[in-house]
């Protein structure tokens, strides 16, 4: 066999590999579907869970179709710093349907796309028209979460300026937190949740055994989401013809640095409650997964394993003291604490970035604490004002016009009586436990 065709050979079996994990990683990052549907259901009541099913179903399948057809072009077209251009000669240039798009890429873009969108089921669940839902869905699908994208990973004016975000602390956590945040201020709170007094009224969930089912399902699929963003496992040496494993490496970091994180977080989480309350609370630990999962999502690659225990644990810190700072203090109700998960820590992961980098090999500066001074640090700060300014003011149009139009909020009939009953005409997610019929 000549040398040519050794060439040729190697880079078939590079790219067969390179397609697979991205497909094992999109399938991955799909399943957290699955995870953030059980973690909703499980902390809100049993009338909305046939609701809130339809939600993160509508996410996947409107997302899918409104990102293949513009979200993609807008993300990752030709354009210019701000947005990508999807329409061209060839129907729509560098989108979904150019004639030589990368299939395995949008497949893996479209499953982030659709995370993004979820994240705001969370915090608007119990009280939001299902209507509504699908519109500001399909809006985030559309243009809100594909042009902050084109901004970073489109080679946008942030990515120009050095900011970093590897699988997408800011832009897709915080960029979700944000939305949340002024989806449920708009939306208002549910029936009950303050008293006259203006003092929070707990409403626990309904099964936090199909929480904790959705939680370990999304650290699963974590192992998708941040070490599959690393696009290949085999890339091309110096040498032509030779195959370079440094992206197979960078993978492994990623999963033990993923790990750690969410290890480190849930610890803090729990012994924070247990000493805070008395009592270790089986709610906030699980929220101190996600916590460390989130804040860990934008350094990955570039940080030590012991810096990212360190992230997880200050990660842990932040939610448990967030989730009852927004839902006593600024009196904002988020069901499931997507605000405190995504938004808090998803800002401390992308700041974590200008703090712990260490890696040279990452391509990222270094970070304060390694004698980087602002060079990384003040590019993530600007980076992630923008990103909030951003999704800030598109949720106050977004979530203005629809509570202007009367479309926004459930009447009060339908919230007590339940979104399933009322919405969807589903009697109950759980027909088992209903009152058998009499003849």
């Amino acid at each position: 066999m000549d040398l040519q065709n050794i060439i040729a050979n190697n880079e078939a079996i590079a790219t067969a590999i390179n397609c697979f994990w991205l497909f094992v990683g999109g399938i991955l990052v799909f399943l957290m579907q699955t995870g953030f549907t059980m973690v909703e259901a499980g902390f809100t009541r049993a009338k909305n869970t046939g609701n809130i099913v339809m939600k993160n179903i509508v996410d996947f399948m409107f997302g899918s179709v409104i990102y293949w057809i513009i979200g993609y072009g807008l993300m990752y077209g030709e354009g210019n710093g701000f947005i990508g251009i999807p329409f061209g000669a060839a129907f729509m240039n560098g989108s979904a349907a150019a004639a030589d798009v990368d299939y395995t890429t949008l497949f893996f873009q479209t499953v982030f796309c659709a995370t993004s969108a979820t994240i705001v089921s969370g915090a608007m669940a119990e009280r939001t028209k299902f209507s509504a839902y699908c519109l500001y869905s399909a809006m985030i699908s559309l243009f809100i979460y594909p042009i902050a994208g084109h901004w970073v990973w489109g080679g946008g004016w942030l990515s120009e300026m050095g900011f970093h975000d590897f699988a997408g602390s800011g832009i897709v956590h915080m960029l979700g937190g944000v939305l949340s945040f002024v989806g449920a201020a708009i939306l208002g709170p549910r029936i009950g949740k303050y008293g006259k007094d203006g003092k929070a009224r707990a409403i626990p969930g309904h099964s936090i055994i199909i929480g904790a089912l959705g939680v370990l399902l999304l650290w699963v699929g974590w192992f998708g989401f941040n070490p599959a963003s690393t696009l290949s496992l085999i890339g091309e040496g110096e040498t032509e013809g030779i195959l370079d494993a440094a992206a197979t490496l960078l993978a492994a970091k990623v999963f033990i640095t993923t790990n750690l994180a969410a290890c480190a977080a849930a610890i803090t989480s729990m012994f924070f409650t247990w000493i805070r309350y008395k009592k270790p609370d089986v709610s906030m630990t699980l929220n101190g997964i996600l916590a460390g999962l989130v804040g860990i999502t934008a350094p990955c690659d570039c940080v030590s394993p012991v810096a990212s225990i360190i992230i997880g644990v200050v990660a842990g810190v932040l939610v448990c003291v967030a989730v009852p700072f927004i839902d006593t203090r600024i009196k904002v109700d988020d069901p499931v604490g997507a605000v405190s998960v995504h938004g808090v820590c998803g800002l401390w992961g992308v700041i974590a970035v200008g703090l712990f980098s260490s890696d040279e090999a990452s391509g990222v500066g270094m970070g304060l604490f390694y004698g980087g001074g602002m060079s990384q640090l003040g590019p993530q700060l600007i980076g992630a004002a923008a990103l909030i300014v951003w999704a800030a003011a598109m949720g106050c149009i977004l979530f203005g016009i629809l509570k202007k139009a009367g479309r926004l909020r459930a009447s009060k009939e339908e919230e007590l009586g339940g979104l399933d009953a009322t919405e969807h005409g589903l009697p109950s997610a759980y027909p088992d436990f209903m009152p058998a019929y009499k003849d």
